[in-house]
Order: C-alpha cells, then sequence, then structure tokens
C-alpha cells in the first residue's frame, strides 16, 4: 500500500506482519526482510516492481520474521541498533530451532524447510540512539526510543511523508509480545515515537494506525507495566494482575515473567 510519494507499506498473511519500503532518488530503504530466503526473495521481487534503486534494509529488531530474509536481497547495508547483532547471534539459532518446529506441527513443511536453510545476515551498520540516512532528496531518521518489545528496537521515521516505521514496539490486530520484552520502559519508548509526531504509524503486525491508536496502546502499556510493579512488591498476585490485565492472561503472565527475567 502507497503511504505516500515514494513510501510504501507491505502485509502479509504469515504472522500478520508488515514491512515497508522507501524510496529516495539514489537509494531505496527496505524496512525488515521477513522470516526467511523465499519470503525475502519475493519481498525483494515486489520491491523490484517499485524501484531499480540500490537498496539498503533497516531491521526493526531481531526476531527472526523481521530479518532472516535479509540474503534474498543479496550484498546490501543492513542498518540496525547496535545491541541487534549480538542478540541475533546469541538466539538465531534457538528461534529456528522453536519456529522450525512451530511450522512442522502445523503441517507447513515449506516453510519449515525454508526457515531451516535460511543464511543469518548480521547488521554492519550499527546505530546508537540516532542516525540520519541520506536517500537523495529525502533523508530518514533512524530512532532507538529505548527498551521496549526487546533492548534493540529500531524505528525508522519519514519526515517529509510523517510516515513512522514502528516495528513490534506497536501492534495492530493482536496483543503485543513481551517474550523478549523490557514492560516497564515500554511504555516511554512509545512515548518517544509519539514525540516525532507522525501522521500514518506503521507497526510490525497488522495495519497502518493513527497517532491516537498509538496513544491508547500506550496506556495499555502503562497499565501492564503498573501491574507488573504492583505483583513485584507484593500489592497483588500474579492471578489478580491477569484478572486486571487490559490484554488476555497469557499475554499478562509473559509481562510479569519478563519482568522477573
Amino acid at each position: 500500500m502507497r503511504l505516500g510519494d515514494g513510501v510504501f507499506a507491505r502485509r502479509y498473511a504469515e504472522l500478520d506482519l508488515t514491512v515497508g519500503l522507501v524510496v529516495g532518488e539514489r537509494l531505496a530503504l527496505v524496512i525488515d526482510t521477513r522470516g526467511d530466503e523465499v519470503q525475502g526473495a519475493e519481498l525483494a521481487g515486489a520491491v523490484r516492481e517499485k524501484t531499480r534503486l540500490p537498496l539498503a534494509a533497516a531491521l526493526t529488531h531481531a526476531h527472526f520474521d523481521h530479518c532472516f530474509g535479509t540474503a534474498a536481497f543479496g550484498p546490501l547495508p543492513v542498518f540496525a541498533h547496535r545491541a541487534c547483532p549480538s542478540w541475533l547471534r546469541a538466539t538465531a539459532e534457538a528461534q529456528r530451532a522453536e519456529w522450525t518446529e512451530y511450522y512442522r506441527s502445523t503441517g507447513d513443511q515449506a516453510t519449515a524447510a525454508a526457515l531451516a536453510d535460511a543464511q543469518v545476515v548480521f547488521p554492519d551498520h550499527p546505530v546508537d540512539e540516532y542516525a540520519e540516512l541520506d536517500l537523495g532528496g529525502r533523508t530518514v531518521r533512524l530512532v532507538h526510543p529505548g527498551a521496549g518489545h526487546t533492548n534493540h528496537d529500531l524505528a525508522v521515521y519519514v519526515p517529509d511523508a510523517d510516515v513512522l516505521f514502528a516495528g513490534d514496539l506497536v501492534e495492530q490486530g493482536a496483543p503485543p509480545d513481551f517474550s523478549d520484552a523490557d514492560p516497564l520502559r515500554w511504555p516511554g519508548a512509545v512515548s518517544a515515537l509519539l514525540e516525532l509526531s507522525p501522521t500514518t504509524v506503521v507497526p510490525g503486525h497488522g495495519s497502518p494506525v493513527s497517532p491516537d491508536f498509538v496513544a491508547a496502546q500506550r496506556a495499555e502499556l502503562a497499565s501492564v507495566a503498573e501491574l507488573c510493579l504492583a505483583v513485584r512488591a507484593g500489592e497483588l498476585v500474579s492471578a489478580e494482575a491477569e484478572r486486571h490485565g487490559p490484554y488476555p492472561p497469557e499475554t499478562i503472565r509473559a509481562a510479569l515473567l519478563a519482568v522477573t527475567r
């Protein structure tokens, strides 16, 4: 879908993943590369229907569904938060094993095989808190707003289009995933994204949303953080927190577990 001049989002049924493309005058930026090289090749083909410019990639974080497709694009600069490569090295094979087994268990042998064979490409252009990337005729901002969904989330803001690619710091259509999260800091990270004043926010999964949607999700995340603090302080037991949370009990359990790690 076109979100502005040279700014596109592409949404997939598989895990409801949403990726992005920003086209400048001399360089195009792919935002996330999908979950294996077969999926990455499909995305690369779709990108080439929009532009023949040289490509770079920005990875919003190191979960497999966002980055195991990078090799399909061939050699290219890969931007990510500075903590992303080490996290990817530490977790890539465990992610591969977990999700290969998941796809096999659901009967999706083709995706299981593609994931098992995927070559993991490690980012080679680290971003600390902030960087600007000149695409020619437009500049995008790469922003680490703080820990949230992971400790290395990276958002991509396109100022001239007022579009923000938020990765999994924002979720549409499903509750946020706390499995590798920092629940206490996540609301602050979303607040930092809202301070950029985007008109359109593209989540890592789901449809593009408005700032009002993001603000409402920030309030939900703040509620989860308060529940986590109350359980940690002994003011609530876990079962009470699960009953009072804004998300399903299993999501609140994951948040509580993340705080105790």
